[in-house]
């Protein structure tokens, strides 16, 4: 017979508890974060019609980077590789139903076909929070404020990252004033997303063939690369460019102080209409992209609805662990087993009563069946981090008293087994 493999299928993750305390760690203070806004969490199926990510994302989203395959009923399918589109497709189906402006939430996994690599794999949980219904930069500012906070309560200082924000509509305007054709623009657009991954010999040869080789693209070049130079070129008393630094300025008012605006940002997607951002780490070790979003007012539009205005962000765990990590703020493991009991002389049935007790009180418990030395079962849950420890034999079963240690403190107290109450104050 063939021997498997342990290993896991390539760019996915096993999730050992210690992981898991991790993961859960992330996903409750995304959740708490979220809620503290007034988000509520909504969910829908990993499954998709392809057509979903055709339209709203892009071909080369489905063709390249996608799981798609045909269903017995010979329908294009597709693991979800983002939930905007599926979000969208939500709202749309009651949009008549739904009372606006919505706040929604969801940590869903998603997949993408890409080659693994630091900060990216292929399937990973992602937490999408979005505002449907106003039009306003006040959404932004909601939605920029929850990121910030989001990193704020993941224990990250102000220095730790920075926000980096751009608008669609801006470069929109950038792209008539150099006289470029909408297919040229587009061509423009994805070049500039590349550009921070190549080099910048390289990323002037895709410009030149977009402009046709004309001596403006020296200008263009330099122009993105300086915000003072693209306000120079469109006007300060262009309205997009004041309503962009009236937002930055907002942010400041309140404290947020680490937003900058960054022309190369574009954001891969092609539904962003307005404002868009990223999280970068300033980290050295890790300075890259943690997450971001942006403004899609024309998404709903496409399944025949009227349009719904909708600003949001997705943060993946995969990025947020290594940025907890390189600044060392993964939190420690500790079980959320509070209390390990070792069973001496086979006093199973005593022991089992006595905990069943506790249980009820609401106690987290774990014991042990194996009949080692209690020097061994102390070992175990020193191992498996449980914070309390307590030996059940027969002369505890028979004089009704007991003995649980505290493992950290390394404090010991004896108990009555029917002082409930006090056990579970001291454990608790």
């Amino acid at each position: 017979m063939k021997k498997l493999s342990t290993d896991p299928y390539k760019g996915v993750r096993d999730f050992y508890p210690e992981d898991m305390a991790v993961q859960n760690y992330i996903f409750n203070v995304m959740r708490r974060t979220c809620e503290s806004f007034g988000y509520c969490e909504y969910s829908a199926s990993i499954l998709e019609p392809s057509e979903l990510y055709r339209e709203k994302s892009g071909e080369e989203i489905v063709n390249e980077q996608t799981y798609s395959f045909k269903d017995r009923g010979d329908r294009d399918v597709t693991l979800r590789p983002e939930m905007t589109p599926t979000v969208a497709r939500m709202v749309a189906a009651k949009r008549r139903e739904l009372s606006f402006p919505l706040r929604w939430y969801s940590i869903p996994n998603l997949f993408r076909y890409e080659q693994p690599q630091r900060g990216r794999l292929r399937e990973h949980w992602q937490l999408n929070a979005d505002i449907f219904g106003v039009e306003n930069t006040e959404a932004e500012k909601e939605i920029l404020v929850l990121a910030h906070r989001l990193m704020k309560n993941l224990g990250a200082q102000d220095a730790d990252f920075q926000i980096r924000i751009n608008d669609r509509r801006i470069m929109n305007a950038l792209y008539e004033a150099f006289a470029l054709s909408l297919e040229q623009a587009y061509a423009a657009s994805k070049a500039i997303d590349k550009k921070n991954k190549s080099t910048l010999e390289v990323f002037k040869d895709s410009l030149n063939q977009i402009f046709n080789h004309d001596t403006k693209v020296d200008e263009f070049v330099a122009t993105i690369e300086s915000p003072q130079q693209l306000v120079k070129k469109l006007g300060e008393n262009n309205p997009l460019v004041q309503n962009l630094a009236s937002l930055i300025d907002g942010l400041s008012k309140i404290g947020i102080q680490n937003v900058v605006f960054d022309p190369t940002l574009m954001r891969g997607f092609d539904y962003y209409t307005g404002i868009i951002f990223e999280v970068f780490d300033t980290n050295p070790e890790n300075r890259r992209s943690l997450f971001g979003g942006g403004r899609y007012d024309d998404l709903l539009a496409l399944f025949g609805n009227d349009k719904v205005p909708a600003v949001g962000f997705g943060a993946g765990d995969v990025t947020l662990r290594d940025f907890l990590e390189t600044h060392k703020l993964l939190p420690s493991y500790l079980s959320k087993t509070q209390l390990y009991v070792a069973v001496l002389d086979n006093a199973f049935s005593e022991a089992n009563g006595f905990v069943d007790t506790l249980r009820t009180a609401g106690m987290r418990i774990a014991v042990d069946f194996t009949s080692k030395s209690v020097g061994d079962q102390l070992k175990k849950a020193l191992t498996d981090n449980i914070p309390f420890f307590v030996a059940i034999g027969n002369q505890e079963a028979l004089q009704q008293n007991i003995k649980i240690k505290n493992l950290t403190t390394r404090e010991e107290r004896e108990f009555k087994m029917s002082d409930v109450g006090t056990i579970v104050s001291f454990v608790g």
